[in-house]
């Protein structure tokens, strides 16, 4: 499938775009994509990851499993990436993913991210702009502004765009969306969502001090567009942190790896960590659009890092024949109330999803179980409807299909990861400011709180800009 030279007067991003331009192609053929009907690595599009040291060592596996061929890999930690590496010999390496979209070249078809959230929106416009489709981890981005100008440049460049968010698509997905589109339970009037995140510290100040910088370790690249900050290690003796290490409860690492989450300059918090899972599939089967309001209430705020719990309420419009609903967000150990139809002695989940309408009430394990009526006796004389909806591979699947010119993945940036993660992102600035905030979806603004406006837009720093 590799042009042989730059002088080809064919090249690989025209023989797959133009594939993608087909729809009712699934896979392109490999004759069509210049094999000969082998099963080796020129027959399959190639992929380069970025940020393969972390959750990314496992997903490019998954990419891989999907059908990529892993050509390159980038990570700016020489020992978290080893391992990633080791799985993947033939792939050239990198530490700068500039670096990695200038000298491949044509030579990748698409780039997978798994950096943290403050860098993803810098390395996937890059990608795009290289002519890349391009696979992002959840949440899309850090910012909504972010996300608006990934939608435009994605439409814009005509690439296959996937977010790692739970799909709707799945069969729970599909099934979810049947059964409340059958009136199972009614008009939904309400919903609460909630997680067992955080699994990382949140509520805590910045560190003092500074250690010395691994020579394996490019603290500068991994700040990206962040403000700048003292590189620490780990957590100092005798600070509460270092105690909840001790105690098992937390990786001892205070930015990266995985921590990062718990940081407002790098992560986005329980919210933004599983967030885009858990509101999939109740955005696609309520049809919501933008909320019309977004309030919080959180454990109390230390100024760098997310609240070790906060609850989130949110405001959604009547939208095609649905009447008005609201949505609310527990993290950090906090339920709903326990629904009284739910049997005594049956204890709720770690994490779920429960729909209140006006029939009855409905329970949902985890970010993507089917819901089941409560209480289980009704579950039972309940004959589901018909299987109306396609189900989907999942999401590298999707990708993958996408890429070889089927059609596009169900989590493609412009028609569903952009709107939920920006719902998402809403409650995050909602914590952030702690008011009751009035948004102006269509325009991208609050119209009741200048301060919140602020953070819609990221201010990158260090020479970076999207």
């Amino acid at each position: 499938m590799a042009n042989k030279s730059r002088s080809s007067k064919i090249t690989r991003r025209e023989v797959l775009g133009g594939a993608a331009a087909l729809a009712t192609i699934t896979i392109v053929p490999s004759h069509v994509l210049g094999g000969k009907g082998k099963t080796a690595p020129s027959d399959k599009p190639n992929i380069g990851g970025v940020g393969i040291g972390g959750v990314g060592h496992g997903q490019i596996q998954q990419c891989a499993a999907a059908g990529f061929h892993v050509a390159a890999l980038c990570d700016v930690d020489d020992v978290m990436a080893s391992r990633t590496w080791k799985k993947f010999p033939q792939a050239r390496k990198y530490r700068d993913f500039r670096e990695m979209l200038a000298k491949e070249g044509d030579k990748i078809d698409a780039v997978y991210c798994g950096t943290p959230d403050h860098t993803h929106a810098i390395v996937s416009m890059a990608a795009m702009k290289a002519g890349k489709h391009c696979l992002t981890v959840k949440p899309l981005t850090r910012t909504i502004a972010e996300g608006r100008m990934l939608a435009e440049a994605a439409a814009k460049a005509g690439v296959m765009t996937q977010m790692t968010a739970a799909p709707a698509s799945t069969d729970s997905g599909c099934r979810t969306c049947e059964m409340i589109w059958d009136g199972i339970v009614g008009d939904v009037t309400e919903v609460h969502i909630w997680s067992n995140r955080p699994l990382w510290p949140h509520g805590m100040a910045r560190p003092k001090g500074s250690d010395p910088i691994p020579k394996t370790f490019d603290w500068d690249m991994w700040l990206g567009p962040a403000p700048k900050r003292p590189f620490v290690r780990g957590w100092p003796a005798g600070s509460l942190e270092m105690a909840q290490v001790k105690a098992g409860a937390y990786n001892p690492a205070v930015y990266h790896p995985w921590n990062f989450r718990g940081w407002c300059d790098f992560g986005t918090g329980a919210l933004g960590d599983m967030g885009c899972h858990h509101w999939n599939t109740p955005r696609r089967a309520l049809k919501l659009g933008h909320p019309t309001s977004v309030s919080a209430s959180s454990t109390k705020m230390m100024g760098e890092s997310w609240p070790l719990a906060s609850i989130i309420t949110y405001e959604f419009p009547a939208r095609e024949k649905m009447p008005p609903v609201k949505i609310v967000w527990y993290d950090g150990g906090l339920m709903p109330p326990r629904p009284v139809q739910i049997e005594t002695g049956r204890r709720m989940p770690n994490d779920g999803i429960i729909y209140v309408g006006a029939k009855g009430v409905m329970m949902a394990g985890g970010a993507s179980g089917i819901p089941r009526l409560l209480p289980d006796s009704k579950m039972k004389s309940y004959t589901p409807p018909p299987k109306t909806l396609k189900r989907r591979s999942g999401i590298y699947g999707e990708w993958y299909q996408a890429v070889c010119g089927g059609e596009k993945p169900s989590e493609h940036w412009p028609d569903c990861a952009v709107p939920l993660t920006e719902i998402v992102l809403l409650g995050c600035v909602a914590v952030l400011t702690g008011k009751h905030l009035e948004w102006d979806g269509p325009n991208m603004k609050f119209t009741n709180s200048p301060a919140a406006n602020k953070l819609l837009t990221p201010d990158y720093q260090n020479g970076w800009k999207l």
